[in-house]
């Protein structure tokens, strides 16, 4: 009975753990998106738009939790003195192909309104660094998205 006990305690404590982490990664995620669309210091109702569409395809959210969830990345962003907190987070628990996946997203916000700025772009290229996204990664990232539009 004690064994049972201690193995749903056990069971429990690792579910909101990872629940922990999960909800962690996915508020990096967006300040780094809320990051890239603060780059070039305007605010575009398209880079607003392919926040919102870059998250719910990420994380399968609906719009109320899509909404939530950049209203906290919003004020996780804000308070952040560096992106370190973020990417640590991603390094530590994304695949190599998900951290891809993250660059591609961050392209899709920089040309959101239609033009690449200097700082969008150092942007990416930095948070690639960060990750350890490989610039061959980096680069084949910049073009399905450039394609894509």
């Amino acid at each position: 009975m004690l064994g049972a006990i201690k193995k749903l305690f056990e069971q429990q404590m690792l579910g909101e753990a990872q629940n922990d982490v999960e909800h962690q990664l996915k508020l990096a995620t967006a300040a780094l998106l809320i990051e890239m669309m603060r780059q070039d210091d305007h605010l575009h109702e398209d880079e607003e738009r392919a926040l919102k569409a870059s998250l719910k395809e990420k994380f399968g959210l609906n719009d109320a939790e899509t909404d939530e969830l950049i209203q906290l990345a919003h004020q996780e962003a804000k308070d952040a003195t560096d992106y370190y907190q973020f990417t640590r987070l991603i390094n530590d628990n994304y695949t190599p192909e998900q951290k891809i996946k993250v660059v591609e997203y961050l392209w899709v916000i920089a040309y959101a309104d239609g033009e690449l700025d200097r700082y969008e772009e150092h942007m990416v290229r930095r948070i690639s660094e960060l990750i350890y996204v490989s610039h061959k990664d980096f680069m084949q990232a910049k073009h399905r998205v450039v394609d894509s539009l």
